[in-house]
C-alpha cells in the first residue's frame, strides 16, 4: 500500500483526518468558483470599539459618531491646528475635494494653507519635496489611486531617496500623501485600481491603509507626524459606509504594526483596507462550519509587520491573504514567500491567495473580479481540506488512478468518510 502497511492502516488515517473539520473543494468545479460573484454581503455589525490598550486617551468617553470621510477631515483639522507649518492641497481640495474630505478647512485656515493645485500629480509631489525640504509639513492629495502614476518618478526617485542621497542633510519625512483607492462598484479601469504593489520595491516609503474611522484618524495623524514619507491609501468605498464612535481628541495609532482583530486556531486570514470586511464575513461563514479563523489587519503595507503574521501562522499552520490588486507580484506574493521561508515547518497547507485577476480592472464585470466572502470561504475550505486530499491523492496515484479522474474519487471518498463518521 506504499505509505500504509495495510489497507486497515490507510482507512484509520483517513477516518481520523475526516473526523476533524475538513472539507473538500472539488464538488464545485474550480472554473466556476473562480468567477463566483457571490451573494449579497452578510448582515454584520462591523463597528468597533476603541482599543484602549493601543490608543491612550485622555478622555476615552468623549466620542463622536463619524464615518471615514469625517474622521479624515477631523484628523486634518487637528494637524492644521497643532502645527502652523502644515499645508493641505491637491486637485479641488480647496472646495472640499471630490469625496468631501477637506470640507470647511479652507474657510477655517485660509487659502495660504488649504488650496487647489493644477491638474499635475507630478507637480503636486515635486512641490511637496521642496516644501518639506524648506521645513514645512506637506499633506498633498492624489484624487484617485489611478492618478498616482504620473507622480511615480517623484515618489520613487525623489521622495524615497532624498534623505539617503543628501546623507541626512535633507529629508522628506514631512510628506503624507493621501490617496483614494479601490473599487466602488462603478469606477471602471481608471477609477478603481489598487496600486500599492507598484511601490513595494521602494525603500524609504511607508504605505498605510486603514479599515475604519477609528483607524483612519489615528493612522493618518501618525503618518503626518512620521519621520518617514507616507503614502496613505484610503478605501473610498468605505468613506461613508463605515461608521464608528471615534475619539474627538488628538491620538495616534502606531505605524508598522499589524492588529489581530479576531483570534482563532485553525486558519490565519490576512488583509487590509476594505478587504478586511470580506475576511470578517468569510470568517463568520467558516465559524458556522466549526472553523475558527484568526483575522489580521496588516494596516502598514510597507514595511509590514511580519512578526505578528509569523506568530499567528505558527499557531494555525494555515494562511490566506487577500487584496483587491492583481495577484501577480502583489503584496500577498511577497508575504506568502516570506511565510514559506520562515514558517515552513509549521505549515499544514500551502499559502492561499485570494486576490484580483491579472487583467485591467473591469467595469460591468467588477463583481466577478473582486475577492469576496464566497471566494475567501472557498479558500478557507481548500486550506482545511488540504491534508486529507493530499493523503487521498497519494493513495489514488499508488493504485494507478489517472489524475483527471482523481477529484471525483476524492469527492466520493470524503462523502463516504463523513457519512461513516455521522453514523
Amino acid at each position: 500500500m506504499g505509505l500504509f502497511k495495510t489497507k486497515e492502516d490507510m482507512l484509520k488515517v483517513l477516518t481520523r483526518a475526516a473526523s476533524k473539520q475538513v472539507y473538500t473543494r472539488v464538488l464545485l468545479p474550480k472554473s466556476l468558483r473562480a468567477f463566483s460573484a457571490g451573494p449579497a454581503p452578510l448582515k454584520m455589525d462591523f463597528s468597533e470599539k476603541v482599543n484602549t490598550n493601543e490608543i491612550k486617551l485622555k478622555n476615552p468617553t468623549k466620542l463622536k459618531k463619524m464615518n471615514i470621510c469625517q474622521s479624515i477631515t477631523n484628523a486634518l483639522d487637528i494637524a492644521l491646528a497643532t502645527n502652523p507649518n502644515t499645508f493641505v492641497y491637491g486637485e479641488d481640495v480647496k472646495f472640499g475635494g471630490v469625496f468631501r474630505c477637506t470640507v470647511g478647512l479652507n474657510e477655517k485656515y485660509g487659502t495660504d494653507r488649504v488650496f487647489n493645485t493644477p491638474l499635475s500629480e507630478q507637480g503636486i509631489i515635486g512641490f511637496s519635496v521642496g516644501l518639506v525640504a524648506a521645513g514645512g509639513v506637506a499633506i498633498p492629495e492624489i484624487q484617485f489611486g489611478d492618478y498616482i502614476f504620473p507622480a511615480f518618478d517623484q515618489f520613487v526617485n525623489e521622495v524615497a531617496k532624498y534623505r539617503y542621497r543628501t546623507n541626512g542633510l535633507f529629508n522628506t519625512g514631512g510628506i503624507c500623501c493621501r490617496v483614494a483607492y479601490g473599487a466602488v462598484g462603478h469606477g471602471g479601469h481608471y477609477h478603481s485600481q489598487t496600486p500599492e504593489a507598484h511601490f513595494m520595491h521602494t525603500a524609504g516609503l511607508t504605505m498605510v491603509i486603514p479599515r475604519n474611522p477609528i483607524q483612519a484618524k489615528g493612522l493618518l495623524l501618525a503618518s503626518i507626524r512620521s519621520p518617514d514619507p507616507v503614502i496613505f491609501f484610503e478605501p473610498k468605498i468605505l468613506y461613508r459606509m463605515s461608521e464608528d464612535m471615534v475619539p474627538e481628541e488628538d491620538y495616534e495609532i502606531p505605524l508598522r504594526k499589524a492588529e489581530v482583530i479576531k483570534e482563532g486556531k485553525d486558519v490565519t486570514l490576512l488583509g487590509y483596507g476594505a478587504s478586511v470586511r470580506q475576511l470578517q464575513m468569510a470568517a463568520k461563514m467558516a465559524e458556522e462550519k466549526g472553523i475558527a479563523c484568526e483575522i489580521i489587519d496588516l494596516r502598514t503595507i510597507l514595511p509590514y509587520d511580519f512578526e505578528t503574521i509569523e506568530k499567528s501562522v505558527n499557531k494555525t499552520g494555515r494562511l490566506l491573504i487577500t487584496h483587491e490588486a492583481p495577484i501577480t507580484s502583489g503584496a500577498a506574493a511577497e508575504i506568502a514567500a516570506k511565510t514559506i521561508e520562515k514558517c515552513f515547518l509549521h505549515m499544514k497547507a500551502p499559502v492561499k491567495r485570494v486576490c484580483g485577476y491579472d487583467t485591467p480592472f473591469p467595469f460591468v464585470y467588477e463583481p466577478f473580479y473582486l475577492p469576496n466572502r464566497v471566494k475567501i470561504f472557498d479558500g478557507i475550505q481548500e486550506l482545511m481540506a488540504y491534508q486529507l486530499e493530499l493523503l487521498l491523492n497519494q493513495w489514488l496515484s499508488l493504485i494507478h488512478i489517472s489524475e483527471p479522474t482523481r477529484p471525483l474519487y476524492i469527492s466520493y471518498a470524503v462523502f463516504c468518510l463523513k457519512k461513516k463518521k455521522n453514523t
